[in-house]
């Protein structure tokens, strides 16, 4: 009963934010939508913050889960980025992206929610980062991408995409498409022959090589 007990919680604290917002969230209001005592709250987890820390881990944990098979399925940077657009659009219907935008932004002023905010964007991260890796492996440009810094910028982007959409629908699909246009590049480089393949691989070398050179933070 008490496992049952904290599973309402967490998922009373998450519709609670989703519905509500941040702002509203208080032991109050998540133990009414969980249907339980407000006491429970405390019981439980000591704190509302420490609630919605847990309630973030959960729901990302929850929501990663239920796209694993089809992150599996992915096969090339362009069927990443279609499935990312399908999850950007089934994940905001839900709100469940609003819930970790609000969190984010909540972190800022409440450091308490920060580690596990962070560890609940982590889910995301761990599991595009490992579709990257898979799809880069053999491309011009596996060598010269972070995989780990460009995992991050796109989960980054599809949280922040969920508040600049609200404001400006259009641009957000511009930037959407935008990215389809990169792995478009990435497709048209995996069909270069050797030849080609190794001038691009000497060419991005270079580049990246000057920019290290020019980097203040090298030392040079």
């Amino acid at each position: 009963m008490s496992a049952d007990t904290r599973t309402k919680l967490l998922a009373g604290a998450l519709r609670t934010l989703t519905e509500q917002g941040l702002a509203k969230t208080s032991a109050r209001t998540i133990a009414a939508t969980a249907g339980v005592n407000q006491a429970l709250v405390f019981y439980h987890f000591g704190s509302v913050d420490e609630l919605l820390a847990a309630a973030c881990q959960y729901g990302a944990e929850q929501r990663v889960a239920h796209y694993r098979e089809r992150f599996a399925r992915v096969g090339s940077v362009a069927e990443l980025l279609e499935l990312g657009r399908e999850l950007h659009t089934e994940e905001r219907a839900a709100g469940h992206v609003a819930v970790l935008a609000q969190l984010l932004a909540g972190a800022q002023t409440q450091p308490r929610l920060a580690p596990a905010t962070a560890a609940g964007l982590g889910s995301w991260i761990e599991e595009i980062e490992t579709v990257l890796a898979r799809v880069l492996a053999g491309t011009p440009i596996a060598a010269f991408v972070d995989v780990a810094g460009l995992s991050r910028a796109l989960a980054a982007g599809f949280v922040g995409l969920e508040l600049y959409e609200g404001v400006d629908p259009d641009g957000a699909l511009a930037a959407l498409d935008a990215l389809e246009q990169l792995s478009g590049l990435v497709g048209v480089l995996e069909d270069l022959g050797p030849v080609a393949q190794r001038a691009v691989r000497a060419r991005l070398r270079r580049s990246t090589g000057r920019r290290g050179r020019n980097d203040p933070r090298s030392g040079a």
